[in-house]
């Protein structure tokens, strides 16, 4: 039994940063790397871009950065604490409540510039574990944000994601486990938040 909470932002942070996720084509990791930043284009400020704190889920959605050409490259940025918490602050879950109308889930969503969604956790073979990660899905307003102000450094951790699943396809989990991330749980009162 994991003593785990079923919802719990954990994360890489420090005082001043914390530590997202991303995969995208070598395009567009090129030129984020170069700068430091997202560039447009290839980047696409008007979409919706999700920001993921678990490393584990990150390589379940690209598959370790094997899934397809656009999400080979696995990059982890450190954005500001402050623009992180903007955006849990100004969020609404990605889904209406089952008590909302649908009237009521359109108001809300439209004065709400970021999603948050739950997803299953996931382990060393991409399993589903019982508690859940977030994601949070930045709109446009907030990805000029995101891209602006917030980021502070982007790594390239695709070598990191390639090691880590050759070690657990050579059944060598200890050795895989001690190469990743370690994720805290981020310290965020959700009472001033809107999810």
């Amino acid at each position: 039994m994991s003593d785990i909470p079923y919802k719990q932002i954990r994360a890489v942070y420090d005082a001043q940063t914390i530590r997202v996720y991303q995969a995208y084509s070598a395009e567009i990791a090129d030129a984020a790397l170069s700068q430091g930043k997202f560039v447009s284009p290839p980047f696409k400020m008007a979409r919706m871009t999700w920001i993921k704190p678990s490393f584990l889920w990150m390589m379940y959605r690209a598959g370790w950065g094997h899934k397809d050409a656009g999400q080979q490259r696995i990059l982890a940025i450190d954005i500001s604490r402050a623009g992180f918490e903007w955006a849990l602050m100004h969020s609404c879950a990605s889904h209406a409540d089952a008590d909302m109308s649908e009237e009521a889930w359109r108001r809300v969503k439209a004065s709400a510039p970021v999603r948050i969604q739950w997803d299953p956790e996931r382990g060393l073979h991409l399993q589903l574990l019982a508690h859940r990660a977030i994601q949070i899905g930045l709109g446009k307003q907030a990805v000029a944000h995101y891209v602006q102000e917030w980021i502070q450094k982007i790594t390239d951790v695709t070598p990191l994601a390639h090691s880590v699943c050759a070690l657990v396809q050579e059944g060598k989990l200890e050795e895989a486990r001690r190469m990743l991330p370690v994720e805290a749980p981020y310290p965020f009162n959700w009472e001033l938040g809107r999810t």
